[in-house]
């Protein structure tokens, strides 16, 4: 199984355009060691000629220009993109589905009820996109059975639902029903490699942790270092919990629970500009490497 991260920032990416934190600013005005970040999004093949688009993103249109496998170019229109799987109705996952709305057939969408509920009311993208070439849509269950996506051979994928939270415009916020937010692990019949990919997470439940200690890598929500971050910066009134995504310092917190994991490569994905890890030389940095958990960037390429 071949991994590619297309893009590994939280919403607005790294720098965000109108943000000037101590991170933003910094990596503006090279008075910071770090690396700049799309908004999230993986893509994932077999064969690596057939891929899975995990999330569209904002940034999608520069996410495929920086990646040619995406681009083969065997016809006059043409994408090695088979489909495509949302694990949630975010902005910063759903909005480059306008970008790719010049297919040359209906996208095969997978995604749960809740989420379609969401593009087609709060966030109507799909009833856009039903004035080009429309949506497929795929449901994806939320009773973690196995399921594959048909012409990405060899892949067996199960959706787990999350703790997390709905979107703002979504008839489930502060009322979360499953399905609003999946992780999604990924099974390499071959070679018997497996991904536990879930770049929001609110709480790591017993199941959740099952997932993350079975797997061979996880790339897993890497928003915040703490759950008031943006507010003690003075850049929002939300602590992370109340947005859906479990802090990684906090007792309890992501890096607590993957310290504990003697399996998986452990990988943090979805951080946020805010987040002082990624300063390259500060000391959250650090203290993740002693952890032994790594930070995605984009470009990154992961095989299982």
């Amino acid at each position: 199984m071949k991994i590619r991260v297309l893009g590994s920032g939280a919403g607005g990416g790294f720098p965000q355009w109108n943000c000037n934190c101590p991170n933003c600013a910094g990596v503006r005005g090279g008075r910071i060691r770090a690396t700049r970040r799309t908004q999230s999004s993986i893509a994932i093949s077999s064969d690596a000629e057939h891929w899975l688009l995990f999330n569209a993103s904002p940034d999608i249109r520069a996410q495929l220009e920086s990646f040619p496998a995406l681009q083969p170019a065997r016809a006059v229109r043409d994408t090695a993109i088979h489909a495509i799987l949302l694990v949630d109705a975010q902005i910063d996952h759903t909005a480059g589905l306008l970008t790719l709305r010049e297919h040359t057939a209906p996208w095969d969408v997978y995604c749960t009820a809740a989420v379609r509920e969401d593009l087609t009311t709060g966030f109507p993208i799909f009833n856009i996109l039903s004035h080009f070439r429309g949506v497929h849509w795929h449901e994806i269950g939320t009773d973690e059975s196995g399921f594959r996506v048909p012409g990405i051979e060899g892949l067996e994928l199960t959706a787990v639902p999350l703790r997390s939270e709905a979107p703002p415009y979504s008839p489930h916020r502060h009322n979360t029903v499953p399905g609003d937010n999946i992780g999604v692990r990924v099974l390499d019949q071959a070679t018997g490699g497996s991904l536990f990919y879930a770049p929001g997470l609110g709480r790591i439940d017993d199941h959740v942790l099952s997932y993350l200690r079975e797997a061979d890598c996880v790339l897993v929500d890497g928003t915040l270092w703490t759950d008031d971050e943006m507010i003690r910066g003075g850049i929002g009134d939300k602590l992370g919990s109340d947005m859906g995504h479990l802090d990684q310092s906090g007792r309890g917190g992501i890096v607590e629970h993957l310290s504990g994991l003697a399996r998986p490569r452990k990988i943090l994905i979805h951080i946020n500009n805010t987040n002082p890890i990624l300063d390259e030389a500060s000391a959250e940095r650090r203290a993740l490497e002693r952890s032994g958990i790594e930070v995605a960037y984009d470009g990154m390429d992961i095989e299982l």
